[in-house]
């Protein structure tokens, strides 16, 4: 019983539930509320103690530890606990065994001693009204730092690092037809089952100041990486129905990319992209989204060509894909490039061959963006030392998908390709190939004819001097041999006559065409002089304004 004996009891309401205290149980207890029943006896005290920093339950738990119950005490309700047992002055100076000395140890001795419990704890401080409490008390900082010296000793607790295995099962190189993308597939080992709590189940605000800690004290990379790709899964990569808004979503990804470590290879692309795709959706910062795609850029010869089809910001000007963003990850790969490994260019200029191939199918792909994507295509396949055969079949699929092209919008498209870069193969269909402008077909029949004279000159060259061995001796070639060769040489003539005659036939063609367009202009001019009275007759095409004119000089002379 408390010293002072008050007779009333006293009325409280907590966040809008009303409470009933005895002013002698509770002033036994509380330094606060002795002092205040003393200064105020007779006086209701309802509005005094609206403001009190809990929640109901805990205030109840409070309560009955006032009314001689024992507490259960639990990670979840230690540390509000202990903020208003020290709010209310419920300390061992005021009254043996009191409340806060109690719930103290407990947070001591049973949940700071744990991972779980002090996840369990640190959660439970997000309420507001608690939050700043806690602070001072230095509770949260308690629990951080018993999260982070636990992580330290077991890497495990923050997850198993991802793994990434990339399975390469397609066929590569030219066999008759052309390139088609390459199939790959990558697994990733994500799924890992623990009794332990997560990390990731923290709230923005407690999980950022432990990740910084854990980067500062040198915890292992891969261990953070995988931690933050599972705190995207569980706060970002939301379904629509999920509570969270767009906007805690967005700053969920900007820290992330934040924290995210730089080193290569520490995430498959697969999920750099994912994470770069959502980034852009939720119109994160620019930094956020040029963060992502450094990192894919540096490790670019181990994506695979869903890692690069990224959406465009709102689907600007009707775009599907963003190909600018391809560039700026293309050009971090290549300033990362230290001129070592040939194998990691060949692999990129395949990959982005594959790119222009799949979206050359996308019926609302705009002409620019197509020739964006062939022109990185082609720079690509110089540095490897790679044909142009699969940027021309991408391209033949694109006007095959795009057939309201005009024939000045197609030749445009097909300036990207050089003819000298290109395999027999694909010249020969080229010139056969009716979807492409016909000076692109005349320019590669030409590149072919002179292909094929430089090949007979050669031929002629080996076939006309003599070999010697090693002993100076003359060695004569075999009658059967210069037969063959010769047959060759003839072969290859009338190819070349073929070849000739063929561009003889195209150039007629186009002659005409360039003909037909200028008789179509002057007839066209002629009717509009004729409806303007310009024509007086079939054979004159004098004007009737210039007639005024001479009568008019006429006139002035005389």
């Amino acid at each position: 019983m408390s010293r002072h004996s008050f007779s009333k009891d006293v009325h409280v309401i907590v966040r809008g539930v009303p409470f009933k205290l005895n002013r002698d149980l509770v002033s036994a207890r509380s330094s606060k509320l002795c002092k205040l029943f003393k200064e105020n006896p007779d006086k209701n005290l309802a509005h005094l103690l609206c403001d009190i920093p809990t929640t109901p339950p805990i205030f109840e738990i409070m309560v009955k530890f006032c009314y001689g119950f024992k507490v259960n005490f639990t990670p979840e309700n230690v540390i509000p606990i202990a903020c208003l047992a020290c709010y209310l002055g419920m300390t061992d100076s005021h009254s043996p065994h009191n409340l806060l000395n109690q719930s103290l140890y407990f947070f001591e001795h049973k949940v700071i001693t744990g991972w779980n419990e002090s996840l369990s704890s640190l959660t439970a401080t997000k309420n507001p009204v608690i939050f700043q409490q806690a602070i001072k008390l230095g509770l949260v900082d308690a629990c951080v730092d018993s999260i982070i010296k636990k992580a330290l000793d077991n890497p495990l607790l923050l997850g198993k690092p991802i793994k990434n295995h990339v399975l390469d099962d397609g066929d590569q190189g030219y066999n008759g037809h052309f390139h088609k993308p390459n199939a790959k597939s990558q697994l990733f080992i994500l799924e890992w089952k623990s009794k332990d709590l997560s990390l990731t189940t923290l709230d923005l605000q407690f999980y950022k100041p432990i990740i910084q800690k854990m980067i500062r004290y040198k915890l292992g990379s891969n261990y953070i990486a995988s931690n933050l790709y599972q705190y995207a899964k569980r706060w970002v990569f939301l379904e629509p129905q999920e509570t969270n808004s767009s906007n805690s979503k967005r700053l969920a990804i900007e820290e992330i990319e934040r924290l995210l470590p730089n080193d290569r290879g520490i995430l498959p692309c697969a999920l750099l992209s994912k994470m770069l795709r959502y980034a852009t959706v939720l119109e994160a910062n620019v930094s956020c989204r040029e963060g992502f795609e450094a990192r894919i850029g540096r490790q670019l010869d181990s994506a695979t060509v869903s890692d690069l089809l990224i959406p465009t910001q709102g689907y600007i000007n009707g775009e599907k894909y963003d190909t600018e963003c391809v560039r700026r990850i293309l050009k971090h790969f290549y300033n990362g490039f230290d001129g070592h490994d040939q194998t990691g260019l060949d692999i990129v200029a395949a990959l982005v061959e594959y790119l222009l191939h799949e979206v050359a199918n996308d019926n609302e792909l705009r002409k620019d963006s197509f020739i964006s994507l062939a022109e990185m295509s082609v720079a690509a396949s110089a540095g490897a030392r790679r044909t142009l055969d699969g940027v021309y079949e991408a391209i033949d699929v694109y006007l095959n998908k795009h057939k309201h092209l005009t024939e000045s919008e197609r030749e445009e498209i097909c300036a990207v390709l050089d003819c000298n870069k290109m395999s027999p193969e694909a010249c020969e269909h080229v010139a056969q190939n009716e979807r492409l402008p016909v000076r692109v077909a005349v320019q590669m029949l030409f590149a072919r004819q002179l292909h094929l004279r430089e090949t007979v000159a050669k031929e002629v060259v080996v076939a006309g001097g003599p070999e010697e061995d090693g002993s100076g001796k003359s060695k004569s070639k075999s009658r059967e041999e210069d037969e063959e060769v010769k047959w060759e040489l003839e072969k290859m003539n009338s190819k070349v006559v073929e070849l000739e005659k063929e561009c003889v036939v195209m150039r007629k063609k186009i002659e005409k065409s360039n003909l037909k367009k200028e008789k179509l202009n002057v007839h066209f001019w002629g009717e509009m002089k004729r409806k303007l009275g310009c024509i007086s007759s079939l054979n004159n095409t004098n004007c009737h304004v210039k007639k005024k004119k001479k009568k008019m000089m006429k006139l002035d002379a005389r």
